[in-house]
């Protein structure tokens, strides 16, 4: 899965993911934050994230997968770069500028990540003047949802103050492999490849036989709203991207489950994905007559398996009932979807999904890429989804980066492809929840409207809430993504590192309950 993220790579289609996260340096010394602070503070603790310094190397004509080492030329100033915003520096500009760093490719002869500090946020209200930004972005290849939380965890601590690790840094750089040694390494692979797929068929077989099961006893039925209808979001991408986003009270989205009390966060949330898109597409005049499906990834990642790079993923596929425009049917009906794909996955196995995966031969997943991305075949093809929407918990409470807090996870950027115009992410952090969107530009250039939709979408299903339970349908507390709370400026966090680990096993151990073969990735 890893190697089929690099293997996607183009000019229009770079496979990496990020976040734009906001910082008042008022908790830091002295109330001002440095980049040559920052410098420090990153390289003060690269040894407690193995995806820092790890470069790829791909076998010559894709032979084999990539191999990772220790790359001998590691540079930080190279990966963390420093931009200011224009003035008057508002929440619009920092989209722009969030999109155009997203939408240019990473150099795979480097390890695959850049961080970009944005200064000049002087008018993105509410929020008070020098705050500062990370633009983040990791390629796919070295992380999922769940693996980029402990790399946040490497580059934040729990209070302002704390002290860089005691531990020594015990990292040594690698020789780079030649061509001799990657193609010899590819020939032994693909001898031991027969085997591999001997073992992964015999492991599936159970799963296949639990699914057969399940379809006879209607545990879970094979339904056409699975089937994806044909959307303005699926055709060929070009390389521009938009991002913007909405931000809510993660109290509020759980009380909108008072319309359906079996239904889960991650039902709300797909749901009022669902009325946003309802809604964009009916004004204009392109909203299919069946449901939108979304790709939801579900995290498979094992505890022992916390700190490894790569993904660990497999996939359901989630209606978002754009065909309903009542609330609290839509919610209904989602609810009933996906726990009928939660059912034929946990059938067939999360876990045997993904180790399907592993045994693909590398070079025709490579040359079955590069041909999908040259020959634009996008435009003719049925895509198995409309849309992706990943869900990813957030610290449970607030976390500081060289002494600055941060205010806010305000965006998740995602990659795109062609096929595939338009991804979503929600992520929680402490209090508040997210809904963000990446966007192809020429498919979307009115992303305003778009996330407008989704706060109308919010709206309606929060009143309808309220309503059924019985108190007054005031005006909602939900807030844009350029309007967050200001928080007190030197307020500590009276936490420890032994809590939020704590807390993130909570949030893993209530995961697991929803599905019994993979942890889905669920605010």
């Amino acid at each position: 899965m890893d190697s089929s993220f690099v293997a996607m790579e183009s000019p229009n289609s770079p496979m990496h993911i990020g976040s734009v996260l906001i910082y008042n340096p008022a908790t830091a010394p002295g109330g001002f934050v440095r980049f040559k602070d920052i410098l420090q503070f990153i390289e003060s603790r690269m040894q407690l994230s193995k995806t820092m310094r790890q470069r790829l190397v791909r076998v010559p004509f894709d032979l084999d997968y990539p191999y990772w080492i220790e790359d001998p030329d590691f540079d930080l100033e190279y990966h963390v770069r420093h931009v200011a915003l224009p003035k008057p520096g508002d929440w619009r500009q920092l989209c722009i500028q969030a999109a155009r760093v997203h939408a240019r490719p990473l150099d795979l002869n480097r390890p695959p990540w850049e961080f970009t500090v944005v200064e000049g946020l002087d008018n993105v209200r509410d929020y008070p003047p020098g705050c500062f930004a990370f633009v983040t972005k990791v390629h796919h290849a070295a992380i999922d949802g769940m693996s980029g939380i402990d790399l946040m965890e490497a580059l934040h601590t729990v209070t302002p103050d704390a002290e860089p690790p005691k531990k020594p840094d015990t990292w040594k750089p690698e020789k780079v492999p030649g061509p001799v040694e990657l193609l010899g390494k590819s020939y032994i692979n693909a001898l031991l490849n027969p085997l591999k797929q001997a073992q992964v068929a015999a492991q599936a077989v159970p799963g296949v036989a639990s699914a057969i099961k399940g379809l006879l006893s209607k545990d879970f039925k094979v339904s056409s709203d699975l089937v994806p209808p044909r959307t303005r979001f699926n055709r060929s991408i070009s390389p521009h991207r938009v991002i913007e986003g909405r931000s809510f009270k993660l109290s509020d989205i759980k009380s909108i489950r008072a319309l359906l009390p079996d239904a889960k966060v991650n039902d709300v949330a797909l749901s009022i994905i669902g009325g946003a898109l309802h809604k964009y597409l009916t004004s204009k005049g392109d909203l299919p007559k069946g449901t939108m499906t979304a790709m939801a990834p579900i995290s498979v990642r094992s505890d022992n398996e916390k700190g490894d790079m790569g993904n660990q993923v497999a996939a359901m596929i989630a209606p978002l009932g754009t065909h309903i425009a009542d609330p609290k049917e839509r919610l209904e009906y989602v609810f009933g979807q996906t726990s009928n794909s939660k059912a034929m996955t946990n059938a067939l196995g999360a876990r045997t999904m993904t180790e399907v995966s592993k045994v693909n031969p590398a070079l025709y997943m490579a040359l079955g890429a590069q041909l999908f991305n040259r020959i634009s075949i996008a435009h003719r093809l049925a895509m198995p989804f409309n849309t992706v929407v990943t869900n990813v918990p957030g610290p449970p409470v607030h976390i500081y980066s060289s002494g600055a807090r941060m205010e806010s996870m305000a965006l998740s950027l995602i990659c795109l492809t062609d096929g595939l115009g338009l991804a979503h992410v929600v992520q929680s952090y402490v209090d508040e929840a997210y809904i963000s969107f990446t966007a192809c530009r020429d498919i979307m250039p009115d992303p305003e409207f778009y996330s407008q939709c989704l706060q109308d979408s919010f709206d309606e299903m929060l009143a309808a809430a309220k309503a059924v339970d019985g108190k007054p349908a005031k005006k909602p507390a939900a807030r844009s993504a350029k309007a967050p709370v200001k928080a007190p400026a030197k307020r500590r966090a009276k936490t420890t590192s032994k809590t939020i680990k704590t807390a993130a096993k909570t949030a893993k151990t209530t995961s697991r309950k929803q599905s019994p073969r993979g942890k889905k990735e669920s605010t």
